[in-house]
């Protein structure tokens, strides 16, 4: 009869599989990032689809590591206690569990980067539509209804010469 894994391989695996997501994440935002920034915006939304299911898996995983590590861990789980957990039960683990705070701390970086040039993008674009709109409303040459619109005394008419 086999035996089932030890708590180190169980938490190996599950900061494997984080690592592994967390790799995939920030692939996404880099992506996302290259987009933005070359203004090929056409794929963005396809591209918040995936972040969203990601950012969802990401969450299980995480909760998934936390479930073990308070099983196994006497004191609380913080990152010292993990630390030295690992270190003391799992090198391999440790070093995935560096690799998984680095890359979630990049993750981070990227997302407000991101969010950042997203912002500055929509101020543009506010921007631009006011002044569009501004100078629609100046030169309000035609209503609605496609006929001329003039204001008596704004002018000439057309045809008149």
């Amino acid at each position: 009869m086999k035996r089932p894994p030890g708590p180190h391989t169980q938490i190996f695996a599950a900061l494997a599989a984080e690592r592994a997501a967390l790799l995939g994440f920030v692939a996404l935002l880099e992506r996302e990032q290259e987009m933005l920034v070359e203004n090929r915006t056409d794929r963005l939304i396809e591209l918040s689809g995936q972040k969203t299911t990601c950012a969802f898996n990401l969450n299980q995983l995480a909760e998934t590591r936390r479930g073990l590590l308070r099983k196994n861990i006497p004191q609380p789980a913080g990152a010292d206690a993990v630390h030295a957990w690992l270190e003391t039960h799992s090198p391999d683990g440790l070093a995935a569990w560096s690799e998984v705070i680095a890359l979630a701390k990049r993750a981070r970086q990227l997302n407000q980067t991101n969010g950042e040039l997203i912002q500055m993008k929509l101020r543009h674009n506010q921007k631009s539509l006011a002044v569009l709109s501004s100078a629609v409303n100046k030169a309000n040459l035609y209503g609605p209804d496609g006929q001329a619109s003039f204001s008596p005394g704004s002018g000439r008419s057309l045809g008149s010469g």
